[in-house]
């Protein structure tokens, strides 16, 4: 077994340097697990990093997921086989710019619940998803004959909360199912204090400043086993931001300074891959951050798995320390498969009954309050008075489409300044319609119980509108009639064919369209923010596509005159901050 004691690590009883890379299975396409998995033994790690998100696994409550992109046992077996550690990060927060760090949405239908705390409802969910995760984790221990050698206990704590009671409940579950192996937490090293428990080891998350931090650390737990958990190589990237990079030898720089001093290393991300569908977080400080589509990370490898000169640069230092496998010779491609035109469209308001549920009550209702994960929600009430009344948009999360009587007003956005709107009713009865989307839940720091859609009745001209509509729109379903004519405004969906010989990686380019979501074959690729940037293109994974007859759908929520895309070879990005 891995042990920690006179300041570095043992495995069975021999020195042991751990060198590994993190790359989350859950953003990479299954196919792909075993390439990325080769690339980063070929460098000359000797272990593989992952979180292991709840909402992931257990997307509805008691409904549980681990076959597809959220087979970890399978993502464990490749690295196994091929000799490789792991080192698995199941806390029920992960952080990672995912959804709500990777807590279930479905926690905030309880108005009450604290999470990450001893809170016992909170606790109760986290024991029941532990009940099905954990014992999953028993064979593939090491002393069992598998690649796991640590388990996080919780990500990050120290940066949340001191509730040292809920790291104790968490590191008892771990015992409850034998999972009798090396645990760690991870903290920043000014939260250390904070995010540990005296009997766990402690690892510190940073990009730099390296003696600074271990200092740190050697003062709050003297003789403590040096790693870093999360080596920031790169960085992540926002909609209306720039894209993130770092350079190469300065990266790699800091690496050689740790190597020297035989600090155990995990680089952030040695992988980033994408967030698909509708799974990226946000970050909410001063404004609200959400993050884009690519978690590109400007890692070692690129989004689509290519070696960068990063990855080259790294290898050169590790190469002064032991001697480093060949590189591995990956057979997958990128290619241009020229333009797809989209001849077929529908508008959303023709389609409700096909990819969305509806419900009523007195007041508007929470995406959360609805059952609603991810996606938009479509709100609609009469308002009985004419003239121009004033609404507050404080309780509309995150950015609304707003219509009276069918007829486009505006667009309200949780970062607008000024968050009183004046709307003009020209009738005595008039249809009122919100489409709110949910463009990810905050990851980090205060904000993270972050309830999307109308989160409380809307103060219209000096009083409540009572009795409104509520559809849940997922995008679990598309469109399968684009012959309805009824309603031309948007959002709109835009359908077309093409084929792909070869089903090789492809990005979509959809200049002319303006912001929204791309389906391939029905699978959600993510969000597109064209006026927006960094993000110029989404990746497309070959094994999403098929030779002949591939379905692509673009839903535009504001509008283009574009006639169709290009699926290109080469990502792109912006150089522009919005």
């Amino acid at each position: 077994m891995l042990e920690g004691k006179n300041s570095q690590f043992y495995l069975d009883g021999e020195p042991f340097q751990i060198l590994s890379g993190a790359i989350h299975y859950f953003r990479t396409v299954p196919e792909y697990w075993e390439d990325r998995l080769q690339k980063l033994k070929s460098l000359g790690l000797n272990t593989v990093e992952t979180y292991v998100p709840w909402n992931l696994h257990e997307p509805r409550k008691g409904t549980f997921h681990f076959t597809g992109i959220a087979d970890i046992e399978q993502f464990m077996k490749l690295a196994d086989q091929l000799g490789l550690y792991v080192i698995v990060r199941p806390s029920p927060y992960i952080c990672a710019e995912w959804e709500m760090g990777g807590l279930p949405s479905w926690l905030l239908q309880d108005k009450d619940i604290i999470v990450r705390s001893s809170d016992p409802v909170y606790l109760y969910h986290v024991e029941s998803y532990y009940r099905e995760l954990l014992p999953k984790f028993l064979p593939y221990l090491y002393q069992n004959g598998g690649p796991i050698i640590a388990m996080q206990i919780e990500n990050e704590y120290g940066a949340y909360g001191n509730d040292h009671s809920y790291l104790s409940f968490l590191k008892a579950q771990y015992k409850k199912y034998g999972l009798d192996t090396f645990l760690f937490t991870s903290d920043g090293p000014d939260f250390i204090r904070q995010g540990s428990l005296p009997d766990i080891t402690t690892t510190l998350n940073f990009g730099s400043k390296v003696d600074q931090a271990f200092q740190e650390l050697e003062s709050f737990k003297p003789g403590s086993p040096k790693m870093v958990a999360e080596y920031w190589i790169g960085w992540f990237d926002y909609w209306t931001g720039r894209h993130h990079t770092r350079d190469a030898w300065d990266a790699a720089s800091v690496f050689k300074e740790m190597m020297d001093k035989k600090i155990s290393v995990n680089f952030y991300m040695f992988h980033g891959g994408t967030n698909f569908g509708f799974m990226n977080g946000a970050n909410h400080y001063d404004v609200y951050y959400p993050t884009i589509t690519s978690y590109d990370y400007d890692s070692l490898l690129t989004e689509n798995g290519e070696i960068t000169e990063k990855y080259k640069a790294v290898k050169e230092v590790l190469n002064e320390y032991r001697t480093t496998p060949d590189d591995y010779v990956s057979d997958i491609k990128s290619r241009s498969y020229g333009s797809v035109s989209l001849k077929e469209s529908t508008s959303l308001f023709n389609v409700l009954d096909q990819i969305s549920d509806r419900s009523e009550y007195l007041t508007p209702l929470s995406m959360e309050e609805i059952g609603q994960s991810y996606g938009y929600t479509l709100y609609k009430t009469q308002v009985h008075r004419s003239g121009e009344l004033t609404m507050s948009t404080e309780n509309i999360h995150d950015r609304a489409f707003i219509y009276i009587n069918g007829n486009f007003q505006m667009t309200v956005y949780k970062n607008d300044w000024e968050n009183q709107v004046t709307l003009s009713f020209p009738n005595d009865r008039n249809v009122l319609e919100i489409l709110v989307e949910n463009m990810g839940r905050a990851n980090y720091g205060e904000h993270l119980t972050d309830r999307k859609g109308i989160t409380k009745n809307l103060w219209i001209g000096e009083q409540y509108f009572f009795n409104w509509e509520m559809y849940a729109i997922e995008m679990d379903r598309l469109p399968h009639d684009y012959a309805l004519e009824k309603e031309e405004r948007y959002p709109k969906f835009f359908r077309g064919t093409f084929d792909a010989e070869g089903r090789q990686d492809t990005f979509i380019q959809s200049e002319g369209f303006t912001k929204g979501n791309i389906f391939i074959n029905g699978f959600n690729l993510g969000r597109f923010w064209n006026t927006a940037g960094p993000q110029q293109r989404i990746y497309v994974p070959g094994p999403l596509l098929k030779e002949k007859g591939n379905e692509l759908v673009v839903l535009e929520l504001e509008g283009t005159s574009a006639a169709g895309v290009q699926l290109l070879d080469q990502p792109s990005w912006s150089t522009i901050e919005v």
